[in-house]
């Protein structure tokens, strides 16, 4: 079980999260109740989720991801990459759905982040988490926030705002700067909020960074495309 998590370990130093989940599946095998093997195996789940272009596939790794999440969050309530990778993982599948679809996770999202950041504060992931979440909710128009806070108790939507979503994103690339996906939705909020040089800087720098996350590749074409339409 050891060497299988060891080896998930270095194939994720490589960028290789197909490689690295089989060996944390495997690590599962042996022990299922394995709290780190049950976050990890969930991030690459996202991971390979992200970079899927196969819709039933992409939310099938999504719900994946979920459920290790969820497993490791129950064997230890106070592991904060345990409710991170929860967040994350709901996050993701709530941005492969439609709007209205996509606010039915917003209430659980927040409160994965913000339980992240209750036991990690200075946690760069759930600050992106945070920030993604406050920007999409401000994204969606208003006969669908009307729709999600009548129909759908998602009240909560209120509370997102631009300052905070431009706030957790400062918070998380100055804590880790070296991550191109910080600084991609960084860039984003600059953008949609009219601060133009803010974003065209941000799009630069998420170019620029250096290869540290498994689609690093996909964060850093973005940020070359939306920065030519930016232009």
């Amino acid at each position: 079980m050891r060497e299988h998590l060891a080896a998930g370990d270095r194939e994720n130093s490589l960028r290789h999260p197909r490689e690295a989940l089989v060996h944390y599946e495997l690590a599962l095998q042996t022990d299922p109740r394995n709290y780190a093997g049950l976050w990890k195996a969930s991030g690459d789940a996202i991971d390979l989720g992200e970079a899927e272009t196969d819709a039933p596939k992409r939310e099938a790794l999504y719900a994946k991801a979920m459920d290790y999440a969820r497993r490791a969050v129950a064997i230890t309530p106070d592991g904060a990459e345990g409710h991170f990778n929860l967040a994350r993982a709901l996050g993701r599948m709530a941005l492969s759905l439609g709007p209205r679809d996509r606010v039915k996770y917003g209430t659980e999202v927040r409160a994965e982040a913000l339980r992240t950041l209750e036991l990690d504060p200075r946690h760069p992931g759930a600050m992106h988490v945070m920030g993604v979440w406050n920007a999409e909710v401000m994204r969606l128009n208003g006969i669908t926030r009307l729709f999600a806070k009548t129909l759908l108790g998602g009240q909560i939507l209120g509370k997102a705002s631009w300052a905070e979503a431009a706030q957790y994103m400062e918070q998380s690339v100055t804590i880790d700067p070296d991550r191109a996906v910080h600084r991609l939705d960084l860039a984003r909020v600059y953008r949609d909020t009219g601060r133009r040089s803010e974003a065209r800087a941000a799009y630069e720098a998420a170019a620029k960074a250096p290869f540290v996350d498994a689609n690093d590749e996909m964060y850093k074409r973005a940020a070359a495309d939306e920065l030519r339409a930016l232009k």
